[in-house]
């Protein structure tokens, strides 16, 4: 036998074993064919890609550990705060019948529940964010837990770490978790510094090469400050100057975020603490400090906290955008900035306006990525068909995660309506049961809509072939985005 027949033989060998990984590892059979395809196409870089980002770690030992800590550790909190999970179920049903049903799909998650006692303000991106931020962390009397995505080494990012030194000196205790990818400017600049400080700090899954499939492919998205266990802050906008607008950045940010008072916290202390634990190797316990019992609220904003992510079962945020669309009556407005839906979530947004439902997206004109928005773009025509209106934001990039049905619900977070946040990321998304915040987050869809073009549907489809030829082209690719 020749040496290159040699080498034949075992670079295809290779090439099936890598294939039969792919299959037996990959639940989505959409997601795991395009492997297949780019493995088959492009063998070496394909086996390169997948075992990059593709390798499916949701089932290994290191998240396996991650569920039962979140199990016990939610345990632990439910019992500590004795709420009122089936009184609630009743009280929200009664006050909103068409959506009560989603506060029963999270029974396996900790605190999955609604609670009552809420004050939920919305937030429009940083100039109105971080203004906020920074007086409740100067108000600070306990503790501040903080988790981000992004923490940019910039003017807003060392005006929070000088906050946080400083309230660390004053006793506040201070914890920070950053994702190792996300905040990889901070590693050398900002991390140092406040570990001096004496705060503790820690990556969420420190970035290693040997590992980088693992360390790459799950992020932690979430975007999460508790302060003194009483207000919190949640949503889309991370520790980064481009996003307010007052700098006069070159691109315009549009994001949306909230700032929460109430019961609802508790369930944003229990993530925390439940990755604090997961990445520090601490054993952070419940204190009566961090889950405070009595609030001084007379508000009735029904909030109901959800995470999702490869520490889970299940794809829950993708299971409460579903349920909302499955239960609206009237209108659905999503904003998000990337669109790569997977095909329930196609179906069911489909379906919703086939049915007389007034559905509307609204997605980036201007895009940080051309391939995902390329991708985005292949779903609107089957979307035109079917009765739903489409605008591109033009004034800038938007950024916002959100849905608003029925002037009644709205949903906003971290989670973008791709495969990505709905099986790889680590995500959190506030579900929030009010008419005045579903009113006010509609409002603010409609004012974006100002700077956005709709797209008509027979001049989407008259458009040139070649655009949608490399739309689709890339599409197929889509799942692995």
């Amino acid at each position: 036998m020749s040496l290159l027949l040699f080498i034949e033989i075992i670079y295809v060998l290779v090439v099936l074993a890598v294939i039969v990984k792919i299959i037996l590892d990959t639940d989505d059979s959409v997601k795991a064919a395009a492997y297949i395809l780019l493995v088959a196409v492009l063998p070496v870089i394909g086996i390169a890609v997948y075992f990059t980002v593709g390798l499916n770690f949701r089932k290994k030992e290191l998240y396996s550990r991650k569920l039962q800590l979140n199990k016990n550790q939610g345990e632990e909190v439910e019992k500590f705060i004795e709420v009122y999970r089936h009184e609630g179920n009743v009280n929200l049903e009664n006050a909103y019948p068409d959506f009560y049903k989603i506060n029963r799909l999270f029974p396996h998650v900790p605190l999955g529940f609604s609670t009552q006692k809420n004050e939920v303000a919305l937030l429009r991106n940083g100039e109105e964010k971080f203004p906020e931020l920074l007086a409740i962390l100067e108000s600070a009397q306990h503790h501040i837990h903080l988790e981000y995505y992004i923490y940019e080494n910039d003017k807003i990012g060392n005006e929070v770490a000088d906050i946080l030194i400083k309230k660390s000196n004053e006793g506040v205790q201070v914890r920070f978790i950053y994702d190792d990818f996300g905040s990889r400017s901070i590693r050398k600049t900002i991390v140092p510094k406040l570990k001096k400080s004496g705060i503790k700090v820690f990556a969420f899954y420190k970035f290693k090469l040997f590992r980088v499939a693992n360390r790459l492919n799950y992020r932690n998205h979430r975007k999460i400050v508790i302060i003194d266990g009483e207000t919190a802050f949640m949503g889309g906008i991370n520790i980064s100057d481009k996003y307010d607008n007052s700098k006069q950045n070159k691109l315009y940010w549009r994001d949306t975020h909230l700032k929460i008072k109430g019961e609802a916290v508790w369930s944003l202390q229990n993530i925390f603490i439940a990755d604090w634990n997961f990445c520090s190797g601490e054993n952070l316990g419940v204190e009566a400090m961090f889950f405070k019992r009595d609030f001084a609220i007379h508000n009735s904003q029904w909030t109901q906290i959800v995470s999702s992510g490869p520490d889970f079962e299940r794809p829950d945020g993708l299971h409460g955008y579903l349920q909302a669309i499955e239960s609206a009556k009237e209108s659905i407005f999503i904003t998000t900035p990337y669109f790569i839906p997977p095909k329930e979530l196609l179906t069911a947004l489909k379906k919703a306006a086939i049915s007389g439902i007034d559905v509307r997206l609204l997605a980036p004109g201007v895009s940080d990525s051309y391939i995902v928005n390329a991708v985005s773009k292949s779903y609107f025509g089957e979307l035109l068909e079917c009765g739903v209106r489409i605008y591109q934001y033009e004034k800038g990039f938007v950024h916002a995660k959100t849905m608003v049905c029925d002037r009644q619900l709205s949903i906003v977070g971290t989670t973008n309506l791709d495969q990505r946040s709905f099986e790889l990321n680590f995500e959190v998304n506030a579900i929030v049961y009010d008419q005045q915040v579903a009113e006010d987050l509609k409002d603010m869809c409609l004012d974006d809509v100002k700077y956005a073009k709709e797209i008509e549907a027979e001049e989407w489809m008259q458009r040139a072939k070649l655009s949608r030829i490399i739309e689709k082209t890339i599409r197929v690719f889509g799942p692995l985005m």
